[in-house]
């Protein structure tokens, strides 16, 4: 049976639907279709729960393949849900909501002029003065900074939802730097590709226009006329809750994204350390929370923000959008008092209705909260979910500081259909939604984003999130009303190679070579633990001792249980040295330039996790070689990635990580040859080492079956024809770090690269193969001796193109000063 046939049949019978008081968004109380599921159930009524089922495991690999991700505060980043059934409203619904919002965003804007300039509302007690200076988003140093500065508001989001009666009413507003954007634009891109057929039916408004309109937002944000302004968007880091957000919004909008580290300010300028030399920024898009922004004049312990960025936007030499001490904004204080400042501001009264709320710093509505402890939500004026305990507990909490609460009307909120359950138990069942709606200051007005990011709740959190899908009135409309769009800069926008994106690029190199290397090492050790795990005496059991004492030296030796260790090696990221510790680094690396990457790099990952639940869920030893092979064919799709990279100084870097780290993993290797083991356990040892450092097919070309010593280490030291040999590698790093700006032709990375490039060249791969007693000591001495100079070597590149100055300190930990005598 269609999915969209069950879901209205439940809800006609009330011991299959859900509370009567909610607002369905796809059936109306007679059980009939509402207007926008009408001009889609031609197609949707052909989707049945097998089909949705599909859908949704598509959804779940498309997401996984974009690396789209989010963590809660204090917890591990998690896979973004998606769910498959989007929440559709028709356009004279929106209308009211894109009214509203804009004359929401009005009022935002000039609530923020005025409690940062003359406070009349304060003055003249329309919003009591208690409810603002408590609340730590209202930051004093920016007061009267508004003055110079009439629309610090340029972008807002706003939390929706609908009643009982299906009246949009506002659930909280979000100025300080607003999320979800990118989490939007992810769901829109994955669910027009999942569900084809219905997107096309929809004739529903296209996100790119509105995606323009800001991009011009911001270019037009700069003081002063500037014919080509440089904007960044400035991020928390990798560790941020909303990192992919961040992110995706910078590729999408094609600026750098930046972090505080990136930035300096020198005489009320704020400047880019771009690679030798210093750009000016003109628009900041904010991400970082107003109290971290400065450590100089808000937060002395950030490490997030810009010394002196508050003094600069004071001097209007830079713009930040939006502007600092736009978090008072978020105060839900403030909702109780939206009628009177609408009215007081603007002259209008409120088009959108906020949920029912009281501030407790009120005598009258602190005794109406007091007698309704039960029946309302009651939350700190910092924000925050709701406060849970018993009514005697939260009682006693209100009373201790009444000015810090609010308590609100726990609206029941409309439901839409929400996929839950399996293939063959799955059924769209109705759960509670809200949206996420935005608008952006473009030209003279604020424009409302026809579309927004849905959010399916549960016991009031978030479970999985919505696309919202806005229809046309009319066939033909242009996609967010949006005609034609603001001319912008076609000038090239500021370059993001600055010295922490070249040092995450430099690791990313390194940290692919390195997941390559022990995943062919481990390959090559399986081959020998599946024909000698049980003859530990004979040629190939003292070989493999040889092998896996090579993993060892990398990874620490944990288990005598070969499947044991060498799972633990591909499964466990705690685990030092191990493979899955050097993919979960090369992913954080990747995550610091998201911005840098296509979203095919992501696939990456997409592949090794699928890899890794396989290996999870197999106990085989067989499985182990399979997944390995799976794993190492996701990490060398990397390469393919990188070749499509414009060739700037981040392209070199990362081959530059990568030849370094290469030679350090060929010098590894051939550790095995310091050593002699006897005729035959010496030839199962070069062996593995060729098939490790995927040389054989190479050397049987070259010396036939004969592997010998010399052949060997010719091939992997010296030859540099072969990709794989130290000699190759480090002549490839010689190139790509004299195209880096940085490089002169004489700097210690350049020379120290042109010594080790003679020594390999003039090095006699006789000598290296004299036996002396058990071992080859000249062998051992020149492995030690290349292995010290590649680690000075990458000393030597960061210290060179990597250092910005001394790490930030907080300024409570500078020392005391001993008075002079």
């Amino acid at each position: 049976m269609p999915v969209l046939k069950e879901y209205v049949a439940a809800l006609s019978q009330p011991t299959l639907g859900t509370e009567a008081t909610r607002y369905d968004e796809v059936v109306a109380p007679d059980g009939v279709l509402r207007p926008p599921w009408k001009r889609l159930a031609a197609v949707a009524s052909g989707i049945g729960a097998g089909e949705l089922s599909r859908v949704d495991e598509q959804i779940v690999r498309f997401l996984a393949d974009d690396g789209v991700t989010y963590s809660r505060p204090g917890e591990r980043p998690t896979a973004w849900r998606l769910d498959p059934v989007p929440l559709v409203v028709d356009a004279g619904s929106w209308r009211e909501v894109e009214v509203g919002l804009a004359q929401r965003a009005e009022l935002l804007n000039a609530l923020l002029v005025d409690l940062y300039g003359e406070r009349t509302l304060l003055r003249d007690g329309i919003v009591p003065a208690a409810a603002v200076l408590a609340h730590p988003g209202f930051t004093r140093i920016m007061a009267y900074g508004s003055r110079n500065d009439p629309r610090p508001l340029v972008t807002t989001a706003t939390d929706l939802g609908r009643d009982a009666t299906g009246a949009w009413r506002v659930l909280g507003d979000r100025a300080q730097a607003p999320s979800g954007l990118g989490y939007a634009l992810e769901n829109r891109k994955v669910l027009s590709r999942v569900l084809p057929e219905l997107y096309r039916e929809a004739d529903l408004h296209r996100m790119a226009p509105y995606l323009w309109a800001f991009r011009s937002a911001l270019l037009q944000s700069a003081h002063g006329e500037l014919p080509d302004p440089r904007v960044v968007v400035l991020t928390p880091g990798t560790h941020s809750e909303t990192a992919y957000d961040q992110a995706a919004l910078a590729s999408n909008l094609g600026f750098p994204l930046v972090q505080g580290s990136d930035l300096t300010v020198r005489d009320g300028w704020v400047l880019m350390k771009a690679l030798g030399r210093l750009e000016r920024v003109d628009v900041i898009l904010r991400r970082v929370d107003a109290a971290w922004s400065d450590p100089l004049e808000l937060r002395g312990d950030s490490q997030l923000g810009v010394a002196g960025l508050a003094e600069a936007v004071r001097r209007s030499r830079v713009r930040v959008v939006n502007g600092l001490g736009a978090g008072v904004l978020e105060n839900p204080a403030l909702l109780a008092y939206a009628p009177a400042v609408c009215e007081h501001l603007l002259g209008e009264s409120l088009r959108l209705p906020t949920v029912p709320t009281w501030w407790c710093g009120d005598p009258d509505a602190l005794a109406h909260v007091l007698d309704r402890l039960d029946s309302l939500a009651v939350r700190s004026i910092e924000g925050g979910p709701p406060l849970d305990g018993r009514p005697e507990i939260l009682r006693r909490r209100i009373l201790a500081a009444p000015h810090r609460f609010v308590a609100q009307e726990r609206l029941p909120l409309s439901q839409a259909p929400t996929w839950t359950g399996g293939r063959t138990t799955g059924q769209a069942a109705p759960r509670p939604v809200s949206v996420r709606a935005f608008t952006v200051r473009y030209g003279s007005s604020y424009r409302t984003l026809l579309g927004g990011l849905g959010n399916v709740l549960q016991d009031g959190r978030t479970v999985a999130s919505k696309d919202v899908w806005v229809l046309k009135a009319e066939t033909g409309e242009p996609d967010q009303g949006l005609a034609e769009v603001m001319p912008v800069s076609s000038g090239r926008s500021l370059p993001a190679t600055v010295p922490r994106v070249l040092e995450d690029m430099f690791w990313v190199g390194r940290y692919a070579e390195r997941a390559e290397d022990l995943l062919r090492l481990l390959l090559a050790a399986h081959v020998l633990v599946e024909d000698y795990r049980s003859r530990p005496r004979t040629s190939g059991g003292l070989s493999l001792e040889v092998i896996t004492g090579l993993i060892g030296r990398l990874s620490g030796r944990a288990s005598d249980d070969y499947d044991e260790e060498f799972r633990s090696l591909l499964l466990d990221p705690e685990r030092p040295g191990s493979v899955a510790q050097s993919l979960e680094a090369l992913r954080d690396a990747l995550s610091g330039v998201r911005d840098q990457w296509s979203s095919d790099v992501w696939r990456i990952f997409g592949v090794v996790d699928r890899a890794q639940s396989t290996l999870v869920g197999s106990p085989g030893s067989h499985q182990m070689a399979e997944s390995a092979g799976r794993m190492l064919t996701g990490v060398l799709s990397l390469a393919g990635v990188t070749a499509n990279m414009i060739r700037d100084p981040g392209w070199h870097m990362i081959s530059v990580g990568r030849y370094l780290e290469r030679g350090q993993q060929v010098r590894h290797l051939l550790v095995a040859l310091t050593e002699r083991h006897g005729l035959d356990v010496d030839r199962e040892v070069l062996a593995a080492v060729l098939a490790a450092a995927e040389s054989s097919v190479t050397h049987r070309r070259r010396y036939r079956d004969y592997v010998r010593p010399a052949g060997v280490l010719d091939l992997l030291l010296k030859d540099p024809e072969n990709p794989r040999s130290l000699g190759f590698s480090v002549a490839r790093a010689t190139e790509h770090l004299a195209a880096l700006p940085a490089s002169t032709g004489s700097t210690r990375p350049e020379r120290l690269l042109a010594a080790l490039t003679t020594e390999v060249e003039e090095t006699d791969v006789a000598v290296l193969v004299a036996i002396g007693g058990a071992d080859r000591p000249n062998l051992r001495s020149f492995l030690d001796t290349a292995g010290a100079q590649l680690d000075r070597l990458a000393e030597a590149v960061a210290d060179l193109h990597f250092a910005t100055g001394p790490a930030p300190r907080r300024f409570g930990s500078l020392p005391t000063l001993e008075p002079v005598p």
